[in-house]
């Protein structure tokens, strides 16, 4: 059972919703990501995914492709991202999920990158454009390595795929609560609690909702209908308008903590 999964299960059994955190490695520089991971565990989330540096982030929107190519410019790549898990778990026993685009892990090799993955301390890992049909290499060395493989399901997603999906995924499944690139918004996408229960209707995994969450109001809504509410952007942000200061890690600390509160329910 990886990390991913024990959080999931304690969470069910307290029954607490799931905070996940993304960031991407390497923005502004990879010593403070280790730091601000390590803040991140202490101020209440659940889980971190931990974006790979890619030039071509067609998923996402202007605050994570700025992240993006601030990491790539501060000298994060691959083999970096994964020393920086490896740095972290020195001081850290926090679920870790690599959120990737498919091209890194071809380039550095499926098998390679599995491995590599696994023994740095990696528990699961999103390809964000990686289709459950084309799927079949990677999980095959995911599923050997002992590293989760967690899919995205859309509102435009069939119940077709959300079956496929739900026979492939492990760890949980990340549900994308619209159309569209990541990005923070003022208020959350209607429709999010009925693309929920047909997935649930589909596969046991824990769901996690994300894209366009920013709130503590917005993860507490989430969570009264998902496992846990993935809150990207609204970090990001925060790391690009206060990086280089001495404040970083503090402001960081105040937005998870209150985030933490949205999914405690208060």
């Amino acid at each position: 059972m990886t990390r991913i999964e024990r959080c999931f299960a304690a969470l069910k059994a307290s029954g607490s919703g799931g905070l996940v955190c993304f960031v991407t490695a390497g923005d502004p520089d990879l010593e403070t990501s280790r730091r601000i991971v390590l803040e991140l565990d202490r101020s209440g989330a659940d889980i971190v995914e931990l974006g790979v540096p890619f030039s071509d982030p067609m998923a996402d929107g202007p605050s994570i492709q700025a992240s993006s190519m601030r990491a790539l410019e501060a000298g994060a790549n691959v083999t970096a991202v994964l020393e920086l898990v490896g740095a972290i778990r020195k001081d850290s026993d926090l679920p870790l999920a690599l959120m990737t685009y498919y091209n890194p892990i071809r380039q550095y090799g499926l098998e390679r990158f599995a491995g590599d993955a696994a023994s740095a301390g990696v528990d699961g890992v999103i390809v964000t454009d990686l289709t459950p049909e084309e799927a079949g290499d990677w999980k095959s060395c995911a599923e050997r390595s002992g590293v989760n493989t967690i899919f995205l399901l859309a509102p435009t997603s069939t119940d077709a795929r959300i079956e496929k999906v739900a026979g492939l995924a492990s760890g949980f499944i990340y549900c994308v609560s619209r159309t569209g690139v990541t990005g923070a918004r003022k208020e959350l996408a209607s429709g999010i609690g009925e693309l929920v229960e047909r997935i649930r209707a589909r596969s046991d995994l824990p769901i996690a909702v994300g894209f366009g969450i920013s709130k503590p109001e917005h993860v507490r809504e989430v969570c009264e209908y998902a496992n846990a509410a993935v809150v990207g952007s609204a970090l990001v942000d925060l790391i690009a308008a206060k990086a280089g200061t001495d404040g970083l890690v503090t402001e960081v600390r105040g937005l998870v903590t209150a985030l933490r509160s949205g999914a405690d329910g208060r």
